[in-house]
């Protein structure tokens, strides 16, 4: 009888998988005749960094199954080759285009339109309902009910350029932790198989706000910060912080294991993540020293466990009236992508508050035309 339940079981979940990845693919078709705007405001030589990091993690941890393959809800013919394929041709091209002292082709529609087979992706309206339903944020279940039929949620996002301090003071009261002292000499293999035991995984964000760590010195702090400052840096991921005249770099590093919840404020969120210092923006990668060089629009945060690292995605939208169009790399990500294939998040650049940001990117709209970019492949090439 028990084998039977577990049969039982194990074809029901293959089932509802199936019918998932089923569901899933129809929101992938192939365009033949794409319609997108110019292509400005980004640097090809930014999208080659970023390109030629994304690659160098596919082909060293072809391990990490979260990431490293072709996109297991896409389809029509993409595998991990052609993604490769794709991050080095726009490399070769930047280059050549360099040498011969020419504008980027990489900003010309008829090259794109030449060169790469168009993949359109449509937004999964179902699960973006569902949870614009639950969410106590008013302002989101707006954005999430509005998303058109055609067009994704194009969230921003962007690195926060803060103030901090070495030493704790009134002002500067919270701190921004290494991983604790049981786990620095642990591997994240080694500690995913400790959860029981770790403190990683012992307190919320709030017990920490309130002193969980600090009173029983379980982990070092890096570096001082506000408390509004700290919400800011956890949600974004990387802070650029101005420490006694000096700009230094943290970025998330492990997490307590607690799920983002979408149909929440910042505030309110468990989830807690414990930071390295580092020498530039980080994106994507399971250990802190893999992770990849982002550069500002050209880099989206989406859900790579679904999709794949390193997908090149065309964004387009109007604004003013008219049509422009970005491309930019699947190569960040973030706990709100977790069952998310309605938006992506776009990397816009640095600033010190929402005004700043607000004021350099109010322009841009909440939701874009978008599309997955593959290399064409060579007449009788498998």
């Amino acid at each position: 009888m028990e084998r039977f339940k577990i049969s039982s079981l194990f074809i029901l979940l293959s089932i509802f998988l199936a019918t998932t990845s089923v569901f899933a693919s129809t929101l992938f078709t192939r365009d033949e005749q794409p319609d997108f705007g110019e292509l400005i405001n980004f640097k090809t030589s930014d999208l080659c960094q970023v390109a030629e990091a994304s690659s160098k993690y596919l082909s060293e941890h072809e391990s990490d199954s979260k990431a490293v393959h072709a996109g297991e809800v896409i389809g029509h013919g993409v595998s991990l080759a052609r993604v490769k394929d794709t991050l080095a041709f726009i490399c070769q091209t930047y280059r050549e285009d360099v040498r011969a002292g020419s504008n980027s082709r990489l900003h010309q529609q008829a090259f794109l339109k030449a060169h790469f087979e168009f993949i359109r992706w449509q937004p999964d309206k179902v699960t973006a309902s569902s949870i614009a339903e639950k969410s106590r944020n008013k302002i989101k279940s707006r954005l999430l009910n509005k998303i058109p039929e055609k067009q994704l949620l194009l969230t921003k996002y962007y690195t926060k350029l803060l103030e901090g301090s070495n030493v704790r003071t009134e002002h500067y009261n919270q701190a921004l932790y290494q991983l604790p002292i049981d786990e620095q000499d642990l591997t994240l293999t080694e500690a995913d198989k400790q959860k029981d035991i770790l403190t990683r995984y012992r307190y919320t964000r709030q017990d920490i706000i309130n002193g969980a760590l600090l009173e029983k010195q379980l982990a070092k702090p890096i570096v001082w910060l506000t408390e509004e400052a700290l919400h800011d840096v956890l949600l974004q991921g990387t802070g650029v912080l101005s420490v006694e005249g000096e700009i230094r770099y943290f970025n998330v590093h492990r997490n307590n294991g607690i799920a983002y919840d979408y149909a929440i404020g910042k505030r309110e969120q468990a989830r807690y993540w414990y930071f390295a210092e580092v020498s530039s923006i980080l994106g994507y990668g399971q250990e802190i020293e893999d992770k990849i060089v982002i550069k500002p629009r050209v880099t989206l945060a989406g859900n790579i466990k679904q999709l794949g690292l390193g997908k090149l995605m065309l964004l387009s939208f109007n604004v003013d009236q008219k049509p422009q169009a970005h491309l930019a790399i699947l190569a960040d990500e973030g706990g709100a992508f977790d069952n998310n294939l309605f938006q992506l998040d776009f990397l816009v650049d640095s600033y010190r508050g929402w005004e700043d940001y607000y004021r350099a990117n109010k322009h841009l709209p909440d939701y874009a035309n978008v599309w997955l970019l593959l290399k064409k492949q060579s007449q009788g090439k498998p």
